[in-house]
């Protein structure tokens, strides 16, 4: 009887142990102050879900789709408060202008490759325009976020169809995420380094609300990397300028989820704290990065609907501040540590985050 529940046990912990084993901190390296979620997901906000499709075929397809659904109901009947911050603008990010003006959100949030934006936008309203309720609806703004996989992906053959993102959309799931090569981060590049998705996610104290903070990321970016403020990439002599044939150029999306009950204003004040945590992590935001926060609350009662909605007030919005910046740093970290070596379009390699000898300068 004491066997069979100890097995019964450890099964349960599997999904655990396999999301834990790839992290920054299953090697020890535990980043800010704050405690993280059960998975450390943007899944630990209630209600958020996550769809991933990865395109990793020949020598040159290395691509894909990561869907983000702040809830699995109708989206374009629920609109939720949602926000941007644009820390620089060197890409594409497809509904944004609506987002700003009106303060919500109306669809899954597709993250791709750039050329692939397009096929995000069919993908979305081939799954919106069909849900119930949706029957006479003429208009919908549909949010697609990307980044250049072009290194190591064939990205003019355009290989992400519509029906990748519809299948995305239809895979999305609470629990742990999948990091690393997967997804809208299978062909990423980071620090030099293979990036990919990453995940993360702070919960604050009850006597501070109790609010859940998720951050997930593509990060396909560079700078000089810096984990729990080490010099890494420095130590590793892998850092942008280091001489002149590598470049700093690149792009991170960065999706923010909370369950506090915030609107558009106090939403953009929480997505600009999240450029703070990729700047922890030795991003630069140089003129040819596409870094952008997209920012979304998904409490019941933020729903839009008419009437007024109770919101956090100025003074009370401070913790979820610096939960924003440390999941965001986290994810970006997560995304290096959960990534493997890759060799893609014209043979080229890119490496992992040498993790052993990155963990052992936390051991010394």
């Amino acid at each position: 009887m004491r066997i069979t529940l100890i097995f019964f046990l450890l099964v349960g912990m599997v999904p655990k142990l396999l999301l834990a084993q790839n992290s920054a901190r299953d090697q020890g390296i535990n980043l800010g102050v704050l405690a993280p979620g059960e998975w450390n997901a943007i899944t630990d906000v209630p209600g958020v879900a996550v769809g991933q499709v990865t395109l990793n075929e020949g020598e040159n397809i290395r691509t894909g789709v990561t869907a983000i659904l702040p809830h699995q109901g109708n989206l374009f009947q629920q609109k939720i408060p949602a926000a941007v911050f644009v820390g620089n603008g060197f890409g594409k990010l497809v509904g944004s202008t609506q987002i700003q003006e009106l303060g919500n959100l109306e669809s899954p949030i597709i993250l791709t490759n750039t050329l692939s934006v397009a096929a995000g936008m069919e993908g979305i309203l081939d799954y919106m325009l069909f849900l119930k309720g949706n029957e006479h609806v003429g208009s919908l703004n549909a949010v697609v976020g990307e980044t250049n996989d072009g290194y190591l992906n064939d990205i003019r053959g355009r290989h992400v169809k519509p029906e990748h993102v519809v299948e995305a959309i239809r895979k999305a799931k609470d629990g742990p995420v999948k990091e690393g090569n997967v997804g809208a981060g299978t062909g990423t590049v980071c620090f030099g380094f293979k990036g990919g998705i990453g995940t993360a996610s702070r919960k604050l104290p009850e006597s501070l609300g109790g609010f859940t903070v998720g951050v997930l990321v593509q990060s396909n970016f560079g700078g000089v990397l810096q984990i729990a403020g080490q010099p890494v990439g420095k130590i590793l002599g892998q850092y942008s300028f280091k001489n002149q044939l590598e470049s700093a150029d690149g792009s991170c999306m960065m999706v923010v989820a909370t369950d506090a009950p915030l609107d558009h204003r106090s939403l953009e004040r929480i997505a600009k704290r999240a450029m703070m945590g990729l700047a922890r992590t030795g991003g630069i935001a140089s003129n040819g990065s596409g870094d952008y926060v997209l920012a979304f609350s998904t409490t019941k009662e933020q729903h839009i609907t008419s009437g007024e909605i109770a919101v956090l007030g100025n003074d009370q919005v401070t913790p979820l501040f610096l939960a924003a910046i440390e999941a965001t740093e986290e994810a970006i970290i997560n995304s290096l540590f959960a990534a493997d070596d890759m060799k893609g379009k014209n043979g080229r390699i890119v490496k992992a985050l040498p993790k052993e000898k990155v963990s052992q300068l936390f051991r010394d």
